[in-house]
């Protein structure tokens, strides 16, 4: 019931919003068509992509995927894709749930009030996802975000190879997937080299190719934006107007440090929310839709990293960061709000106390043969398969 009721909340979004969406869709079916040019066209498609277009700051997996709606016409093109982008929100809400149920199997969790923690912390996720998926139509966000989901669901599995492809795959959507990469630490020491090799080899895969074609492809990872008056930046002492040239390198570093220290603390349900935080307070752009991001990083930590029936971190998120848009009139404000959100929240997710040992992946206790009751029917002991249970850190 709670899947069918966030199915019709998903489908309520998207007719709300759908017919003035796609804001921001023309980057991706542009690169979506220079991408399979190869050497077909004026040269400054296929493997010389970046070199030539900058400005299309998104993954060649992104590219790739959004090519495949350019036989339709644009209009139809861009309605199927926010659908199917759409369809992966609720896909994420799953796997959600379904990580949250095999991680806490044994320690007599109510699986009845994992439903509802679920289905409340998804209501504040799906506006979020369908500003991010319909109204921006930022298919490199939405597959970055879908492949980390995917990559918490095999991390509570022991699934290192799969841990490490997915997000390969999440950072050759977008880079800035990069600070998620603390989720590989979670995984005992002796699966951290098989993960890490997987990850790299497919980023490599992926990415390498266009800076051999072009060394001029790094033009890239310079390109720059405005430095916007709400943005968060501008209340750590960084008036310039565009992005700095420190700003992008301490994202990374602010994001993969935080990752790192959430999980040798014990909550790796946080690395997430930790990474996106380290995004919008040192980006000097304040999109909507970089919400979503956070919020994904709230549901992982509401259903994973606590045992409260409320998700509270999702809605406050949701309010905070969401809600500031319209209700705050001041650019400046909206900054401090923003700054405010990440500094109380990680500091919550790092330091405040946790009574439940589950949360701060222990392991499991082995339970007796046979399948036990999960949240969506009948699951098998994945201790059974697996040498270890649960994600611990360091074990």
């Amino acid at each position: 019931m709670h899947l069918l009721l966030l199915t019709a909340w998903t489908a309520l979004w998207f007719a709300l919003v759908e017919p003035n969406g796609g804001f921001s869709w023309h980057y991706l079916r542009t690169g979506g068509e220079l991408i399979y040019q190869g050497s077909s066209g004026d040269g400054t498609g296929g493997l010389n992509l970046y070199a030539h277009h900058p400005e299309l700051q998104m993954g060649p997996i992104s590219f790739l995927v959004a090519g495949l709606f350019n036989p339709f016409s644009e209009h139809t093109g861009q309605f199927l894709a926010a659908a199917f982008m759409s369809l992966l929100g609720l896909v994420i809400l799953v796997l959600a749930g379904r990580s949250a149920a095999t991680h806490f199997l044994g320690t007599g969790t109510n699986h009845q009030r994992l439903r509802q923690r679920v289905l409340i912390a998804g209501l504040a996720f799906i506006p979020m996802w369908i500003e991010v998926s319909v109204r921006f139509g930022h298919l490199d966000d939405v597959l970055a975000l879908f492949f980390t989901a995917l990559a918490v669901w095999f991390l509570t599995r022991g699934n290192a190879a799969a841990v490490g492809a997915c997000l390969a795959l999440a950072m050759d959507s977008k880079p800035t997937a990069l600070a998620f990469l603390p989720l590989i630490l979670t995984l005992p020491k002796q699966q951290w080299l098989r993960a890490g090799l997987w990850c790299a080899g497919l980023v490599a895969v992926a990415w390498l190719p266009f800076f051999l074609a072009d060394p001029h492809s790094f033009a890239a990872a310079k390109f720059t934006i405005p430095n916007n008056p709400a943005s968060a930046l501008r209340w750590l002492g960084a008036n310039d107007p565009e992005t700095p040239d420190w700003a992008r390198p301490a994202q990374a570093a602010l994001g993969l440090t935080l990752g790192a220290v959430a999980v040798w603390r014990g909550r790796w349900a946080g690395v997430v929310l930790l990474g996106a935080n380290a995004r919008i307070v040192l980006d000097p752009s304040v999109y909507t839709y970089y919400t979503a991001s956070v919020l994904l990083g709230t549901l992982l930590w509401d259903v994973c990293g606590q045992r409260r029936l409320v998700p509270w971190w999702s809605w406050i998120a949701l309010i905070t960061l969401y809600g500031s848009v319209f209700a705050v009139p001041d650019e400046s404000a909206k900054g401090l709000v923003r700054l405010g959100f990440v500094a109380v929240s990680t500091a919550y997710v790092l330091f405040w106390p946790m009574r439940d040992r589950r949360s701060r992946n222990r392991p499991l206790d082995r339970m007796e043969e046979g399948p036990v009751e999960g949240p969506w029917g009948p699951m098998w002991d994945p201790d059974r398969i697996r040498p270890w249970a649960g994600p611990p850190a360091g074990r």
